[in-house]
C-alpha cells in the first residue's frame, strides 16, 4: 500500500470514527458541557479551555477541551478529529514552541497530533519525557491502521486503570 493510500485510509477512518463517536457520545458531551457551565467542572469562567498546539506540518491551531479535571475534558477534541486538525491516534499534541517540535523531533509534525497514542496507553504522566518522545517518534515512523486500532482498543482500559488508581 502506498503512503498516499495509508494517509487516505487513516483520514477516512478518523472521519468515520470521529463522527460515530460524536454521535454516540453527544448526550455525554451535552451533559459535561452543562455540568461545567453550572460550576461542576472544577472551575469558573469559560466552558472551554483553549491551548495553541502544533498541527500537521507545524501549523498552529487552537485546541479546545472542557474545563474539567476528568477524562471527559477531551470530548471536544473529537471535533478537531472530524475537521482534520487532529487524528484519533497520533503523537501527543504539543505547543508550537515546545522543544520536541524542533530538530529531530520535528518529524512528529509530519502527522496529525492524536486524541490518544502510544504515550496514552503506556503510562502517560508516569513515563519520563524522553520515553514519551521515543514512543511518539516510533509511532510517526511506523504507524499503520492496525497499530491505530490496537492503540484505540487499549486506550479506554488505560484511562480506567489510571482513574481507579487515583481513587484507591
Amino acid at each position: 500500500m502506498t503512503a498516499k493510500r495509508v494517509v487516505t485510509a487513516k483520514r477516512a477512518f478518523d472521519v468515520a470514527g470521529g463522527t460515530l463517536l460524536l454521535l454516540a457520545l453527544s448526550p455525554l458531551i451535552v451533559g459535561t458541557a452543562l455540568s461545567v457551565a453550572l460550576g461542576g467542572g472544577g472551575g469558573t469562567g469559560a466552558l472551554l479551555r483553549r491551548r495553541t498546539v502544533a498541527g500537521l506540518g507545524g501549523r498552529p491551531f487552537t485546541m479546545l477541551t472542557f474545563r474539567t479535571k476528568s477524562p471527559l475534558a477531551a470530548l471536544p477534541l473529537l471535533l478537531h478529529v472530524v475537521t482534520g486538525r487532529m487524528s484519533l491516534v497520533g503523537p501527543c499534541p504539543l505547543a508550537p514552541t515546545h522543544r520536541e517540535c524542533a530538530g529531530e523531533g520535528r518529524r512528529r509534525l509530519s502527522v496529525r497530533p492524536g486524541l490518544t497514542g502510544p504515550w496514552q496507553i503506556s503510562g502517560r504522566s508516569d513515563l519520563p519525557w524522553e520515553e514519551r518522545e521515543l514512543l511518539d517518534l516510533h509511532y510517526v515512523d511506523h504507524h499503520w491502521l492496525g497499530m491505530d486500532l490496537l492503540v484505540l482498543a487499549r486506550t479506554l482500559p488505560a484511562v480506567r486503570r489510571r482513574r481507579a488508581a487515583r481513587f484507591a
